[in-house]
């Protein structure tokens, strides 16, 4: 049976340095803010593939041993779901290096509610730091209230 639904696939890395987390000041089109690195998935590219290439673009760093913590999706007004596979690293190599998505840099854990995060945010790493849920839906009819799951 075919499924109708059109989806957008997009991944974002969470990469851990003790204490700290790096995160991209996003500047252009769309949210400007801080988040984490990552981007779209390419046609017929694989999920894991297209975030180990999104790194790399953004962040100069390769990750090694990255692990798919969950999604956070949502349906955009036209129908479609967007939807974000969130991964959590810790190992990785390199030199960081800022790209024209944004200038990153790390940020100790502690002081990100003082830093202007993308929306949801702390749910996000919420998300990444614990094995509670696996998703964060966010529902349209509940003034895009996020529910973890």
């Amino acid at each position: 049976m075919e499924n109708p639904e059109k989806v957008i696939l997009t991944n974002m890395c969470m990469i851990f340095d003790g204490t700290k987390l790096l995160v991209q000041e996003k500047v252009g089109k769309g949210f400007k803010g801080i988040t984490c690195p990552g981007g779209h998935v390419e046609p017929g590219e694989p999920i894991v593939d297209s975030v180990i290439r999104e790194i790399k673009e953004e962040t100069g760093l390769t990750i090694k041993s990255q692990k798919l913590c969950g999604i956070k999706d949502w349906f955009e007004e036209d129908g479609s779901r967007y939807m974000v596979f969130i991964f959590r690293a810790d190992n990785f190599e390199g030199s960081l290096t800022s790209s024209e998505e944004g200038r990153v840099f790390w940020a100790e854990l502690s002081e990100l509610k003082n830093l202007p995060t993308m929306w949801h945010f702390d749910q996000i790493v919420e998300l990444a730091c614990s094995q509670e849920h696996s998703e964060i839906f966010l529902d349209s009819t509940d003034n895009w209230k996020p529910i973890l799951k």
